[in-house]
């Protein structure tokens, strides 16, 4: 059941940047798809833990969520969001795995904290991946929105690593709250600021949400994408520790790169595909600590709640 779960998580979170792909394509706004599919994915699940007795109301009072939610789910999901409206879902994708790298280097040049040199060389293998990705399209003429688009997402990555480094102190406040709790009321917050986002840069045509293409968009990515793709997660989490589950992010890229591909027409050249690896290459490296005691450690009693710095951090909502 483990290993089912893991494999259903990291087909989960690999296709649902095409799903983000579709529905911008089919003409849904951006910033509200992506309020509305978060926003509502939270409130499901947290009236959910509420009623199992699992979460409380006055948890949505924190400040802490709202920070969190604005950086993990705002800051993250309005630029990928916004992005894939000029970049392929694959090359989302594996930009979007460069959070690791995001977070090592985060640590390093503003917490002080001294990484291991393996992972500084993992983050230098990792940005020669993505220049693979970048430069040859930079060869022909291509438009200043797709270079934008690939900026975009990787500063959505920087608010992700600053969300995630936040993250570990308030699930450290929050020791006694259910983790999927705490990941619900966050969503709320950063799909209301999503919200309050598109009321202000957007125009919101009721008509376009009840296309086929739009509303199949949003029901995958808040059902399947947010609450079961979580929910799995976070058994995982329980289940193992908060290491193993993460390394969905070394599986799901090759997967939105080939769905992509078989499903959307998007291009794939040999390029891309060294660009890929070598990218997910970086990653692994950057997280080998963390990995190596996965790997070579004898199992524990109780599940990991809090990893050292640097070896694991909450999921992305992608999800």
């Amino acid at each position: 059941m483990i290993m089912f779960a893991y494999s259903l998580v990291c087909l989960i979170f690999g296709t649902t940047f095409l799903a983000i792909k579709i529905g911008v394509d089919a003409g849904t706004p951006p910033f509200f798809s992506a309020g509305l599919r978060f926003f509502v994915a939270g409130a499901v699940l947290f009236l959910f833990m509420a009623w199992k007795g699992k979460a409380s109301f006055a948890l949505l009072l924190r400040k802490e969520m709202l920070f969190t939610g604005a950086a993990l789910t705002f800051g993250t999901f309005s630029a990928l969001y916004w992005a894939e409206q000029y970049v392929s879902s694959g090359l989302a994708a594996v930009l979007s795995a460069t959070g690791p790298m995001m977070i090592l280097l985060m640590q390093t040049a503003v917490l002080r904290q001294k990484a291991p040199s393996y992972s500084l060389i993992g983050c230098i293998i990792g940005f020669a991946g993505v220049l693979l990705l970048v430069l040859p399209s930079l060869a022909i003429e291509v438009s200043p929105l797709w270079v934008t688009g690939c900026a975009v997402v990787l500063i959505g990555e920087i608010c992700y690593a600053a969300g995630a480094i936040y993250s570990k102190k308030v699930t450290s406040t929050f020791s006694g709250e259910s983790p999927v709790a705490l990941n619900a009321a966050q969503m709320m917050y950063g799909g209301a600021l999503l919200f309050l986002l598109s009321l202000f840069t957007e125009k919101v045509h009721p008509e376009v949400l009840l296309s086929f293409h739009t509303a199949g968009s949003l029901l995958y990515l808040t059902v399947i994408g947010s609450m079961v793709g979580h929910t799995l997660f976070y058994w995982l989490v329980a289940k193992t520790n908060p290491v193993f589950p993460s390394t969905w992010l070394y599986i799901s890229p090759p997967i939105a790169v080939g769905v992509g591909f078989l499903f959307y027409g998007e291009a794939v050249t040999w390029i891309t595909l060294i660009g890929v690896f070598t990218i997910i290459a970086g990653t692994v490296l950057v997280n080998a600590g963390a990995l190596k005691q996965l790997l070579f450690k004898p199992k524990r009693s109780t599940p990991l709640v809090h990893p050292v710095a640097g070896e694991a951090y909450p999921r992305k909502q992608i999800l």
